[in-house]
């Protein structure tokens, strides 16, 4: 009966938990030492450190990254717009350094339209694929009739079941 109350509160809390989850603001990896002292240049940072991926991560901004190569990427960005570089300019040196990989959304270039097009391809190659195997299906022989000693068979075998 215990096992059944701990399922039942387990199915009941599991939507929950994973909504409470959902909802919760992400972590940041922004040590106090690295932000910057005037708040509109620290929220510019802030903003541009969502764009830009960790490159040891790959699936994490570098705001979000505890890795040490993120935290010289968040200090390097900072070092610039504290110069007076625009975003655009902090942006472009980073990129000039690690290249668009560092860009969690790449342009859209000759480089980059595998990655940009090349879901849309496999998908359209697939569905294709899928219709061409289907049309040839349907358009198969069809199954010729019994002859009739095999219908007589099926009608004995039929009479010795019942």
């Amino acid at each position: 009966m215990k096992a059944i109350l701990a399922l039942l509160a387990l199915v009941l809390l599991a939507p929950l938990v994973l909504e409470r989850a959902a909802l919760a603001p992400p972590a940041f990896a922004v040590e106090p030492s690295e932000r910057l002292s005037d708040p509109a240049l620290e929220a510019r940072a802030r903003a541009i450190s969502q764009e830009l991926r960790c490159v040891v991560c790959q699936n994490e901004t570098i705001d979000e990254s505890n890795a040490p190569l993120a935290h010289d990427l968040r200090v390097l960005l900072r070092e610039r717009i504290a110069a007076g570089d625009t975003d655009a300019q902090a942006t472009k040196y980073l990129t000039d350094r690690y290249g668009d990989f560092v860009l969690l959304k790449p342009p859209v270039e000759p480089a980059t339209y595998l990655l940009w097009f090349g879901p849309i391809i496999v998908l359209l190659l697939a569905g294709g694929g899928a219709l061409i195997y289907l049309r040839k299906r349907k358009a198969a022989a069809p199954v010729a009739p019994l002859s009739d000693a095999e219908a007589r068979r099926i009608e004995r075998l039929i009479e010795e079941e019942n």
